[in-house]
C-alpha cells in the first residue's frame, strides 16, 4: 500500500469516528433492542451508505470547479452562505447530542457519584467532556486530527478485542437473525422508522461542518475524497454492527426481564444496556471488561467533540474575519472566531436536557425532519442548475417546523405515517421548489420578451416612462419633488442629487463616459457629508474619511443631455468600516448602475487608522 494509501486509510478512520457520535453510539444499541439484528442492520447500512455517498459527491464537485487542490474550498465559501446558520445549528446539536448522550448513558447508569449532588457532579462531567474536546481541538487541528485518531483507533481496535474474548466465550450464537429485539418496546415499529433512517441518514452528512472540512482538507492534500470516505463508511460499519452485538449479547444473557427504563413518553429505552451490565458484574468476573467498553465510548465520543471544536473554529472564522456589522463589530473578533461561546451554549442545553429526564431520541427528530429539507437542498445546489435561486428562508423554516412537529407526534403516538409524512415532506418541497423554479425561469424568460416587445409601442412606452423595475435588482427609483435643490435632498433615507450630462461627459460615440459615474457617485458622496455634517471643518477636524474600495455595476448607458439621478445611502458599518450604497438612474428613471462603497478614518495628525468618529455614527445612524 502507497502513502497516498495509508494518508486515505488514516483519513476515513478520523471520518468513521468523527461521525461516531451520540446517535452512532447509543441508537445503534436501542434499534438492537427495539428490532433485533434486523433493526440494527437497517440503521447502520444506510448510515455507512450515506457517509460514503457524500466523499462520492464531493470528490465530483471538486473535480468540477477550478481552483486546483482549493477547488473545493472556493466551492464552499459560496455554497455555504446561504445555509450559514443552519450548518452552525445542525453542529451545536450533534456535539449537544454526544455530550448528553455520552453524560446519560454512561455517568449516569454508573452511579459515578452518589448523594444529593449527583447533578452536580453530572454537571462537572459534562464541563470535562466539553473541555477535552477544546483541548484535543486546539492541540491538534485539521492538519493532524487524523495522526491523533489514528492512535485513539488503535485504542478502540484493543478495547474491542478485549470485549470480543471477555464476552463471545460464553455467549450463544454469533449473529441470531431470528431475534426481533426484547419484546419490551411498544412505540413506532420498524416500517415506521425505516423511511425517516433512511432519508435522515442519506443526507445528514451534507450539513455537518467536519465532514465538509474534512473533504476540503483531504483534496488540498491530493489525497481521494472519494476512497477515504469509503475507507470511512465501511469502519463506521463495522463498529455500529460490533456494538449492536454487544448489545443483542447482553440481551440473550439470563435473568435481563424488565430491562430498560420507561421515559417521559411511556416507552422503554435501553441506551445504556450494556454499561449496566458490566456495571452489575463482579470485579473478579468483570476484569478490565467495563474499562474497555467505557473507554470505547470515551473516544468516540471525543472524537465527535474535538472535530466539532476544529470544525466550529474553521467556520466561524470564514464567516466572521471580513464581517462588517455594526452590532457584532462591538464584539471583539476574538470572541466571535472562537468555538467557546458555543460549547457553553451546548453545556448549558445539556444541563438542561439532563434536567428534564429526555431521551436521545428527542434530539434525533430533528435530523430525521427538520435538517432533512435543508441537507436535501444543498445537494439539489451542487448538482441541479436550477436550484441556484435564492434561498426561501422563511418557507424552508416554516416547513421544517411543521415537519418536526408532525414527526415528533407520530413519534409520541406510535403513529407510523405521521413519521413517514414527517421525513417526507421537506423532501417533497425541495423537490418542487427546484422543478417550480425552472418552470419559473422558462417563464420568466417569455414574460421578458413579450414586455421587450411590448415596450416598443408607443402607449406602454409612455406608461412605463415614470416607474421603470428592474428584474433581480432592489432599486428604488427617485421620486419627483418638483425643482430640485442644486444641493440635493433625502428621500426617505436615500441622499439624492441630480445633474445633466453634458460634451464634456462624454467619450467619441457620445454616451456618457464610464468614469464619469464614479465622478458623479463622488460628488453626491460630498454633498451627502455636507447635509448630514454641516459642521465638519476641514481645517479642525480630528479625522479624515478616506474611500477604502469603491465598486460599481454597469446597466445602462447615457447620453449627452440626459438627467443622471445619484441615490447614496449608508448600507451598514462596524467599529472601524462604514459601507455606502449607491444607484445611479437616468432620464426615464432606468436604472443605469449600482454598487457600494467602503470607508475608513484616519487621524488628521499622523494618518492612524481610528474607530468611526462618534460624530460620524450620530451624523449617519439616522439614514442607517
Amino acid at each position: 500500500m502507497n502513502l497516498r494509501r495509508i494518508n486515505e486509510l488514516f483519513w476515513g478512520n478520523s471520518v468513521a469516528l468523527a461521525w461516531m457520535w451520540g446517535l452512532g453510539l447509543f441508537f445503534s444499541v436501542q434499534m438492537t433492542f427495539m428490532f433485533g439484528l434486523k433493526g440494527l442492520l437497517w440503521f447502520a447500512l444506510p448510515n455507512a451508505t450515506g457517509l460514503a455517498l457524500f466523499g462520492f459527491l464531493t470528490q465530483i464537485v471538486a473535480n468540477r470547479h477550478s481552483g486546483g487542490q482549493e477547488s473545493l474550498a472556493i466551492f464552499f465559501n459560496k455554497f455555504a452562505k446561504p445555509f450559514r446558520l443552519i450548518f452552525y445549528l445542525y453542529q451545536l446539536l450533534a456535539i449537544g447530542l454526544t455530550v448528553f448522550a455520552l453524560t446519560k448513558y454512561l455517568f449516569g447508569p454508573i452511579q459515578l457519584f452518589t448523594g444529593g449532588l449527583n447533578a452536580l457532579y453530572l454537571g462537572m462531567c459534562v464541563f470535562v467532556i466539553l473541555a477535552a474536546g477544546c483541548l484535543f481541538g486546539e492541540e491538534f487541528g485539521i492538519q493532524r486530527i487524523k495522526m491523533a485518531h489514528a492512535i485513539l483507533g488503535l485504542v478502540i481496535f484493543f478495547c474491542i478485542i478485549r470485549l470480543f474474548f471477555g464476552l463471545w466465550p460464553e455467549s450463544g450464537p454469533l449473529l441470531d437473525w431470528s431475534s426481533t429485539g426484547s419484546g419490551e418496546w411498544e412505540g413506532p415499529n420498524l416500517s415506521g422508522f425505516a423511511v425517516p433512517l433512511l432519508v435522515g441518514l442519506l443526507v445528514g452528512p451534507w450539513l455537518d461542518l467536519q465532514h465538509w472540512q474534512r473533504a476540503i482538507q483531504i483534496h488540498r492534500e491530493n489525497n481521494s475524497i472519494r476512497t477515504s470516505y469509503l475507507f470511512g463508511g465501511i469502519i463506521f460499519f463495522i463498529l455500529l454492527i460490533i456494538h449492536g452485538l454487544f448489545a443483542s449479547w447482553v440481551m440473550s444473557k439470563s435473568g435481563l426481564a424488565g430491562v430498560g427504563t420507561a421515559g417521559i413518553d411511556g416507552f422503554r429505552y435501553a441506551h445504556d444496556i450494556i454499561v449496566r451490565y458490566l456495571d452489575r458484574l463482579d470485579d473478579s468476573v468483570a476484569g478490565m471488561l467495563p474499562t474497555a467498553y467505557f473507554t470505547f465510548l470515551g473516544i468516540c465520543a471525543l472524537t465527535t467533540i474535538d472535530s466539532g471544536y476544529i470544525a466550529l473554529k474553521w467556520f466561524l472564522g470564514l464567516n466572521f474575519a471580513k464581517n462588517e456589522n455594526i452590532l457584532l463589530g462591538m464584539i471583539p473578533k476574538r470572541v466571535l472566531e472562537s468555538p467557546i461561546p458555543s460549547f457553553i451554549l451546548v453545556g448549558t442545553v445539556t444541563l438542561v436536557a439532563l434536567w428534564a429526564d429526555i431521551e436521545l431520541e428527542y434530539f434525533m427528530v430533528f435530523y430525521a425532519s427538520f435538517f432533512v429539507g435543508y441537507a436535501s437542498l444543498a445537494i439539489a445546489r451542487c448538482f441541479v442548475p436550477n436550484s441556484q435561486q435564492p434561498l426561501p428562508q422563511i418557507r424552508m423554516f416554516s416547513l421544517a417546523s411543521i415537519s418536526l412537529v408532525i414527526f415528533a407526534f407520530g413519534y409520541c403516538t406510535a403513529a407510523n405515517a405521521l413519521l413517514i409524512l414527517g421525513s417526507l415532506l421537506p423532501l417533497v418541497h425541495v423537490i418542487w421548489l427546484v422543478f417550480n423554479a425552472d418552470l419559473l425561469r422558462v417563464v420568466s424568460a417569455k414574460a421578458g420578451e413579450v414586455i421587450e416587445a411590448a415596450s416598443e409601442i408607443p402607449a406602454i412606452r409612455a406608461i412605463t416612462k415614470t416607474a421603470n423595475v428592474v428584474a433581480g435588482s432592489e432599486v428604488i427609483a427617485p421620486q419627483i419633488h418638483g425643482n430640485h435643490g442644486i444641493a440635493g435632498h433625502f428621500e426617505d433615507k436615500w441622499f439624492v442629487y441630480s445633474t445633466i450630462a453634458t460634451y464634456a461627459d462624454t467619450n467619441s460615440v457620445g454616451n456618457v463616459y464610464f468614469g464619469m459615474y464614479g465622478m458623479y457617485v463622488g460628488k453626491t458622496r460630498e454633498l451627502f457629508f455636507n447635509a448630514a455634517m454641516p459642521e465638519f471643518d476641514l481645517k479642525t477636524t480630528k479625522f479624515y474619511i478616506l474611500t477604502r474600495s469603491f465598486e460599481h455595476k454597469f446597466i445602462r448607458e447615457a447620453r449627452e443631455f440626459d438627467t443622471i439621478t445619484v441615490k447614496i445611502r449608508v448600507a451598514d458599518f462596524n467599529r472601524k468600516f462604514c459601507t455606502l450604497e449607491h444607484q445611479v438612474f437616468g432620464s426615464d428613471n432606468e436604472l443605469l448602475g449600482k454598487g457600494k462603497q467602503s470607508l475608513l478614518f484616519v487621524s488628521s495628525r499622523d494618518y492612524s487608522l481610528l474607530d468611526i468618529p462618534p460624530e460620524v455614527y450620530k451624523a449617519f445612524m439616522p439614514y442607517l
